[in-house]
């Protein structure tokens, strides 16, 4: 059986992704056992906080009706906070470990095609819940499928969902001087999510919706074969490398995926909220520079 909050919880997570009346009895529409129907019910209501033990307070539920004229109303029921759902799921596997790393490199005359297949592939995506969050485009890539850097960021935003492109919104315009003052142009680097779908609010994805999503992105990597990728953000470097570890702690040493050197730095809408860690992403970025013997461009003076 299915713990009361753990049901509550993807409940709460299922109306975030809009879908609702699911226990409805009266909706032809949803076909749900009467069984599960009952539990839904059941999970929508407010969950009420037990008593303490030894207390000579008395429950909720055993204390008498207070009469309409009393000067002081019945208590109200204490509806109990949302469950915190990250204990419940599980580790992510690291990309290393969802396939076997080719030992082919595909030809570079190749790869536009190559990546035209996976996008066919893609379709028109109804494999996870964010088809169902409001997504209007499938946001696959941008630039170099020959590139010897990649960024991979979390998911798209409203201006990406709108155009089709990732980052091209407020953070996309960070990202490409970030990419300028490494001495690269935005279209010499390939630019990727961990999910192609906008989530509903721009809300972190879920578990199963960056799994899910994750073997499109798998494919894109060992088809362009870059050197380096660097993980913007938390939720990147979490998937990219399998691990649940603060950024702090993954920053400023190299890691791998792919056959790929990786490098963990801040997301480019994290430094817009916070311009002070600006000078600390130039460090991550320094480091790719020297990997990969990039010179940045000269300053006019």
């Amino acid at each position: 059986m299915v713990p009361e909050q753990q049901l509550r919880a993807y409940v709460d997570y299922l109306r975030d992704m809009g879908i609702y009346g699911l226990y409805h009895r009266e909706d032809p529409k949803v076909l749900l056992p009467e069984s599960l129907r009952e539990r839904l019910s059941t999970a929508t209501q407010p969950l009420a906080m037990p008593a303490p033990r030894h207390s000579a307070v008395l429950s909720v539920a055993s204390r008498p009706t207070m009469s309409p004229l009393a000067a002081k109303p019945s208590p109200a029921v204490v509806s109990a906070p949302p469950p915190d759902l990250s204990s419940l799921m599980p580790k992510p596997p690291s990309f290393d470990s969802l396939a076997p790393i080719p030992t082919h490199i595909i030809l570079a005359a190749d790869r536009v095609a190559a990546l035209d297949a996976v996008r066919a592939e893609i379709g028109d995506c109804t494999r996870c819940p964010l088809a169902y969050g409001g997504r209007h485009t499938i946001v696959f890539a941008d630039g170099d499928p020959n590139a010897r850097l990649m960024f991979v960021g979390e998911g798209p935003g409203a201006d990406e969902d709108a155009s089709g492109l990732p980052f091209v919104g407020k953070a996309g315009q960070l990202l490409n001087n970030m990419i300028a003052a490494m001495g690269l142009r935005r279209e010499e680097v390939y630019i990727a999510n961990i999910v192609k779908c906008r989530p509903p609010a721009n809300r972190t994805p879920e578990f199963v919706e960056a799994t899910t999503c994750s073997q499109f992105l798998l494919k894109q990597i060992d088809i362009v074969h870059p050197e380096v990728i660097v993980a913007l953000g938390a939720t990147a470097a979490t998937y990219l490398l399998g691990v649940k570890q603060s950024l702090a702690s993954l920053r400023g040493q190299w890691h791998t995926a792919r056959g790929a050197k990786v490098a963990v730095t801040y997301h480019p809408a994290f430094l817009l909220r916070d311009p002070r860690q600006k000078g600390e992403a130039w460090k991550d970025l320094q480091r790719v520079m020297a990997e990969m013997h990039l010179t940045p461009p000269k300053r006019s003076t």
